[in-house]
């Protein structure tokens, strides 16, 4: 029985990937995508199958990473900074050039200022998550009620938690909300934080892709081709040409971020950051992979919370927790949502078991619990990411739904499997 219900599940991933349509259908519908974790939210949630006869909404557990914000660091902007003003002293930009050089130096003091700091976007894109989630679950929401939100101690995600909070005041003002940014709730949130007063020692993991990686044949063109729109010479410049082109790029993907758009003029196309995209992707695959067992305390504390909710002894009707990308990417990879701990060993593969788009901006796991009729323990759960439904590892015959029992029992063997150094 469990083997059907093993090949069922693989059946159903299948599915689930057809109906979203491969890597590069997604890319041509929305290139913006190629940007990677650079991509400004957009909820990829449509419709949601029925629940079971029976069977109601009660708990919601929740992850998310930041909204939009400005660059995370302050060296890409002054590294073009200097870069532009020098290339405009000795004369060295192009037209194309002097017009970007123009529009940064207007835009530079903002920047500068803003560096790390939430947009109006990144709340906006909160607000309406949390909306979405009160509209989509009123069960869940509707009489009031207690709900617990923590956030690493980074301003960008306490105010991602203020916007998210808030929204869900304003949806039922009788949702009372305690927040909290605190050393003392980082291993549920961020686990890897310096400051993290519990430490942790997990090894380490290696995609089986790495071992044959110099089969796969990277698109380097780009950073060829942009430096000499911007610049008729680079001598006497700042940096290398793969550093020059690397800001370049980095810069480009962020600027819708920050409502910039524009800034670079034809500089760069979507079109080109879209054929450069399994490279980036496959990068980005190596870094969430690697640090998957690292999260381990977050997906314990999603289990002790949910056992908590579902037995009584907490009163909470939703957990909400808002991080980073380094913490949700590797997070994905260990629960295996939509197969992303499929692991393959052909890096033309990768593409397949994880876009690096759903680590973006405001990215978010929803684990929504449903309780069957009164007077039975019967719970189930379903998996959304980025507000659609989503595939876990987990034998089920009745997907998106899941048996918190089996559910519970998967992931604390997987937990109890990796052995702290």
């Amino acid at each position: 029985m469990k083997n059907i219900l093993t090949s069922l599940l693989f059946v159903l991933v299948s599915l689930t990937a057809w109906a979203q349509g491969s890597a590069f259908d997604q890319l041509k519908a929305d290139p913006k995508k190629a940007y990677g974790n650079d991509y400004p939210y957009q909820p990829q949630g449509t419709g949601l199958t029925k629940a079971p006869k029976g069977y109601k909404p009660f708990y919601i557990s929740h992850y998310a990473r930041h909204g939009s914000r400005y660059y995370w660091s302050d060296q890409l902007y002054n590294d073009l900074d200097t870069l532009l003003t020098t290339a405009h002293e000795k004369h060295l930009l192009t037209s194309e050039g002097e017009a970007f050089y123009g529009k940064f130096m207007t835009a530079k003091q903002e920047l500068q200022t803003g560096v790390s700091e939430l947009t109006q976007l990144g709340w906006e894109q909160h607000q309406g998550i949390a909306r979405n989630m009160f509209n989509r679950f009123p069960e869940v929401f509707k009489k009031g009620g207690y709900v617990w939100a923590i956030s690493s101690l980074s301003g960008r995600c306490v105010l991602s938690m203020s916007a998210f909070c808030q929204e869900l005041v304003q949806c039922n003002p009788n949702i009372e909300i305690r927040e909290q940014s605190s050393r003392f709730t980082l291993d549920a949130v961020v686990p890897t934080d310096s400051q993290n007063p519990i430490k942790h020692n997990y090894p380490r993991a290696t995609p089986r892709y790495e071992a044959n990686r110099d089969k796969f044949q990277s698109d380097n063109s780009l950073r060829e081709k942009i430096v000499p729109r911007v610049f008729t010479s680079t001598e006497g410049l700042p940096g290398d040409m793969n550093r020059i082109a690397g800001n370049l790029i980095s810069l480009y993907t962020s600027l819708p971020n920050i409502s910039h758009e524009g800034m670079m003029g034809n500089i760069i196309t979507d079109q080109e950051i879209v054929n450069q995209w399994e490279s980036s992707n496959l990068g980005s695959y190596s870094w969430v992979f690697v640090s998957q067992y690292q999260m381990i305390p977050i997906l314990q504390d999603i289990l002790n919370k949910a056992d908590a909710a579902i037995n009584g002894t907490s009163n909470h009707i939703s957990d909400l927790r808002f991080g980073h990308d380094t913490c949700i990417g590797p997070l994905t990879v260990l629960m295996g949502i939509n197969g992303a701990d499929r692991d393959p060993e052909d890096p033309y593969e990768v593409k397949n078991i994880y876009q690096n788009w759903e680590t973006c901006k405001a990215s978010n796991i929803q684990l929504v619990f449903y309780r069957g009729k009164k007077g039975t323990d019967d719970v189930l759960v379903k998996c959304l990411l980025n507000e659609a439904e989503a595939t876990l590892p987990v034998p089920t015959d009745n997907f998106p739904y899941y048996k918190w029992s089996d559910f519970k029992q998967f992931y604390n063997a997987r937990i109890n499997s990796v052995s702290q150094r």
